[in-house]
């Protein structure tokens, strides 16, 4: 079975959400309704979507400052998708991460068409660049997911599948912090909430692996209240 991408519309008009929501899965997509910028970040902490549709009036927050936050996180494609059609709205939104502007009203295929090209110029920068990413090298690790080796000061170190599959995906993400979550969900592949038990055990493991010292972690870090990030920053 084809995985249908996953988009969140962010649209606090429920009638306009519900017709985007109706037709997007018609095409084949798997839409998610949220209507303010807090549960957008709520929905993102929880899953990733694989494109945002994202109405600027919402009744909690502006919706270039809510790009602004999203795109601090993630490289998802964003349409901005509002009834303020003025330039600097759209020279604002787009210089604060948005990768698409459409005013209202707005052409139901148009959108679609638009959502397509977006996604298809991700395939192919990732067929492009599937090569580089497939092996990390940082400072005296590297990891090599054709071959799914992982090695410290050139020595080989065994991991488990699933403790390689997260290792190289903190890795390939390296300085992004991702909640327990969201970990589970790219790993494991949960749609919904998962043992968060399962991250910490294996972050456990993968700091015995990697760290000098694992009670003082440099590489993997906690960060309090968020989750774990793979850092690079300030190492000797």
């Amino acid at each position: 079975m084809v995985k249908k991408a996953k988009v969140l519309i962010i649209e606090d008009e429920s009638a306009i959400a519900t017709i985007m929501k109706d037709y997007l899965s018609v095409n084949h997509f798997d839409p998610h309704i949220v209507n303010t910028g807090h549960e957008a970040i709520q929905f993102m902490k929880v899953t990733y979507p694989d494109f945002i549709i994202l109405d600027l009036s919402l009744p909690d927050c502006d919706g270039i400052e809510l790009c602004r936050q999203i795109r601090e996180n993630s490289n998802v494609a964003i349409l901005i998708l509002s009834a303020r059609n003025s330039d600097t709205d759209k020279v604002l939104g787009l210089g604060f991460g948005a990768d698409d502007y459409m005013t209202k009203p707005f052409s139901l295929s148009e959108l679609v068409a638009r959502i397509n090209a977006h996604l298809r110029k991700q395939d192919r920068w990732l067929q492009d660049n599937a090569s580089q990413m497939d092996m990390i090298q940082i400072d005296h690790m590297e990891i090599n997911k054709n071959e799914y080796t992982f090695s410290r000061h050139k020595k080989h170190v065994p991991l488990s599948a699933k403790e390689f599959d997260l290792l190289f995906f903190l890795m390939k993400n390296r300085n992004q912090v991702f909640s327990k979550n969201q970990l589970l969900d790219a790993i494991w592949g949960y749609e919904t909430y998962g043992d968060e038990n399962t991250i910490t055990v294996y972050i456990r493991r993968l700091r015995e692996k990697v760290e000098i010292d694992p009670s003082c972690p440099v590489y993997i870090q906690t960060v309090w209240g968020v989750g774990y990030k793979f850092s690079t920053q300030n190492h000797l």
